[in-house]
């Protein structure tokens, strides 16, 4: 059915908001020349419920029912230039907002903006917040702070080559 159409009957009306506001307001058309709502949902392809609630609209709004209406989003807690400074609060380290371990995790990042701004989000939200500034979960890498890292790499060039070639030998001899 096309949004200005008047599902079939010929007549063209004003162009409505979209396909949606078009398909309630021919459910209501219909609701007033006396169908059932198992009719009408049979006839709009939508399921009862929907016909139900939209006929309880109509009943309590009256003619402007079938307007669509804005999503009730609720203002960003957080100011545009707050959000702006979470990554160059965040570069500080964990540890320097009293964490142990250089770990950003969600709710350490929570708790931050909570202490910055007198803001709380639920921890799900802040992974989403992290996620539009583009930043992104970074896992420390653990060493031990011992560690050789000349012996290391003479092993991995001289010792590991010569075990890979023992252990060939060994397979093929097994089989």
């Amino acid at each position: 059915m096309s949004p200005c159409h008047n599902g079939g009957m010929g007549q063209h009306s004003t162009s409505f908001n979209n396909w949606k506001e078009a398909r309630r307001k021919r459910a209501f058309e219909l609701k007033r020349q006396g169908w059932k709502q198992r009719t009408i949902a049979a006839a709009l392809g939508i399921s009862e419920a929907t016909v139900s609630k939209w006929v309880a609209d109509m009943d309590k709004l009256g003619t402007e029912g079938w307007r669509s209406k804005p999503y009730g989003h609720r203002p960003r807690k957080l100011r545009e230039e707050h959000l702006q400074r979470i990554p160059e609060l965040l570069s500080h380290g964990a540890e320097a907002y009293g964490f142990r371990g250089q770990l950003w995790t969600c709710a350490r990042v929570r708790a931050v903006i909570g202490e910055e701004f007198g803001v709380l989000y639920h921890q799900a939200h802040v992974s989403r917040l992290l996620k539009a500034l583009k930043w992104t979960p970074q896992m420390p890498i653990e060493r031990a702070s011992q560690r050789d890292e000349a012996a290391i790499e003479k092993w991995r060039v001289e010792v590991w080559p010569v075990l890979k070639k023992r252990r060939g030998k060994r397979a093929r001899l097994l089989s």
